[in-house]
């Protein structure tokens, strides 16, 4: 979880976004309360001007403001938009003896607009002289007119409180779309294999990023260097490694037909068995070579049934010896557009594998299979199979599971996983068909049908 949270705090996406969030929203809330309180205010003085423009209209048109008239308005009218009006005695005159349905209003009233407290109730008013004589108060109720105010004000918030989540979901929305192009760069060289050192295409990255492609593939150019100088240097050692092995076979064989001591014919048969495996490593170092070449061989359809054939007559001899029945089985129409030698090469090292750890007298079966967008290849065999916590250990070069004494060097999967990576193929190894009495081993080779 504290990895996880570190890569959060440390990820260039999250902080512009937090920041921008953040940057968002405190301007929002500023602009919030300015607009909030100038929407208060506003209402407040349109509030006013209604109460000048009542005053005006009574004293322009002589309207009579008698307590009993007004009464009845007042009783009439809504309670949120209620507006007293009403007679004040002259100022310095005595208080008028109260009538039911008025404010007992102080005589001394000033004119202007004021706030007065009547009865524990708070009102505004505006206190005008008449043009004809007497003085008017025109009023409200101050917590109506607090309330209109306030409704007036959150009205005006509500474009922020609807806007600004959808303005922080796109802004979101639009930062992932701008580092979208840096996630499908950092997809396409995790997804590549180790044998791929193609360089990587800057199209449609931001400027700012492009420096860093430029640099990455610089960089994957001295390692393709480096790696196939390696590979030659492998491919020729080999290379030049079979000429004087070819020597010493050939002397070795002859060397068997001279008279000798047992032991020394016990002596010969372990040396013609070490060079036999040396051979054998010298010969999987040179396809070793081969499948991890970048650029693949021309490819052409070919049939692969017509492969199982061609594989199967090499090593019938080794089936023979070890008396291994080898069968073919699935479709015959099945396709693959590769090239010629790196079908064989896959296939014949996945059945020289199977027929050299089934034990005498068992069975290895070999079967195509064709699905929509697929081709599938199997190869079945009665050995004593591979743990799954090895299944992965075995593509790497050089290993062999504990206990294993067969012939062999340990690049046999190594090659058919290189080959696999080049064509876009994937393997899958498995616990072999439910009817062999052996636990057997079973090697699915999935083609895509872009390699059909």
């Amino acid at each position: 979880m504290d990895g996880f949270k570190g890569k959060i705090a440390s990820s260039l996406q999250f902080r512009l976004s937090s920041w921008l969030a953040l940057v968002i929203i405190c301007v929002a809330v500023a602009a919030g309360i300015f607009s909030f309180a100038a929407a208060l205010t506003e209402a407040n003085e349109l509030q006013d001007d209604q109460l000048r423009q009542v005053a005006a209209l009574l004293n322009d048109h002589r309207l009579s403001a008698d307590p009993p008239m007004v009464s009845r308005h007042a009783a009439d009218s809504d309670p949120e938009f209620r507006v007293i009006v009403q007679a004040l005695p002259p100022a310095g005159a005595s208080p008028a003896a109260p009538v039911a349905g008025m404010l007992r209003l102080p005589a001394n009233l000033s004119d202007g607009i004021q706030t007065v407290v009547v009865h524990d109730v708070s009102w505004r008013l505006l206190v005008r002289s008449l043009d004809a004589g007497g003085r008017v108060a025109v009023g409200q109720q101050t917590a109506v007119r607090d309330e209109i105010a306030r409704d007036s004000a959150v009205r005006t918030l509500m474009p922020f409180l609807i806007l600004i989540p959808i303005l922080l979901v796109l802004v979101g929305y639009l930062i992932r779309q701008i580092f979208k192009p840096l996630r499908r760069l950092a997809s396409e060289i995790d997804h590549r294999s180790e044998q791929d050192v193609r360089e990587v295409r800057d199209t449609g990255l931001p400027t700012e990023i492009k420096p860093f492609v430029v640099a990455i593939n610089r960089l994957l150019s001295r390692v393709a260097q480096s790696v196939a100088a390696q590979r030659r240097f492998v491919a020729d050692a080999a290379h030049e490694l079979r000429s004087p092995l070819t020597a010493l076979s050939l002397q070795a064989e002859s060397l068997a037909g001279a008279a000798m001591s047992e032991e020394a014919k016990v002596r010969l048969k372990k040396l013609g068995a070490g060079l036999q495996r040396t051979r054998l490593l010298l010969d999987q170092l040179l396809a070793m070579a081969r499948a991890q070449q970048p650029a693949a061989p021309a490819a052409t359809v070919i049939a692969v049934q017509d492969a199982f054939r061609s594989v199967l007559e090499d090593l019938l001899p080794l089936a023979e010896a070890r008396h291994i029945d080898v069968g073919v089985v699935g479709e015959n129409g099945a396709t693959l557009t590769i090239a010629d030698v790196d079908l064989k090469t896959l296939l014949k090292n996945l059945v020289e594998n199977a027929i050299r750890h089934s034990p005498p007298g068992g069975r290895v079966d070999l079967s195509v299979e064709t699905t929509p967008g697929h081709v599938i290849v199997r190869v079945d065999d009665t050995g004593p199979g591979i743990a799954a916590h090895e299944r992965e250990k075995v593509f790497s070069p050089f290993y062999r599971v504990l206990g294993n004494d067969e012939l062999g060097s340990g690049l046999g999967l190594s090659i058919v996983k290189a080959i696999a990576d080049r064509v876009g193929a994937s393997i899958d190894l498995g616990a072999s068909a439910p009817s062999q009495t052996a636990p057997g081993l079973r090697v699915t080779v999935t083609f895509p049908v872009s390699a059909t």
